[in-house]
């Protein structure tokens, strides 16, 4: 399996009471439903107040490599990911993880 772990930092200008980021953050918790071949799904704001934290996170499980292309591929993931390019930038990561 793999996991994959995508954490989102605001641009300058822009938080949570931004009405983009309210749509990015439910558009990130559809992809859970939206978006086949997950194994698991979950997304959240960040709560730590650290200068190094992130603002928001989605982790979600797959099957196997072909899997996880078949998300990123997928339209409804690729609009999410479209919306949080608009106001943040991003690091991933993608994890092996034994079954």
């Amino acid at each position: 399996m793999i996991r994959h772990i995508v954490l989102f930092k605001f641009k300058s200008g822009c938080d949570w009471s931004d009405p983009r980021a309210l749509a990015a953050e439910e558009s990130s918790r559809q992809v859970g439903t939206e978006v086949p071949g997950l194994r698991s799904w979950v997304t959240g704001r960040n709560l730590s107040d650290r200068d190094i934290a992130y603002d928001f996170a989605a982790v979600g499980v797959v099957e196997d490599q072909a899997a996880l292309d078949r998300y990123l591929d997928h339209p409804f993931h690729q609009e999410s990911a479209r919306r949080w390019r608009e106001i943040s930038d991003w690091v991933i990561a993608d994890i092996h993880e034994p079954a």
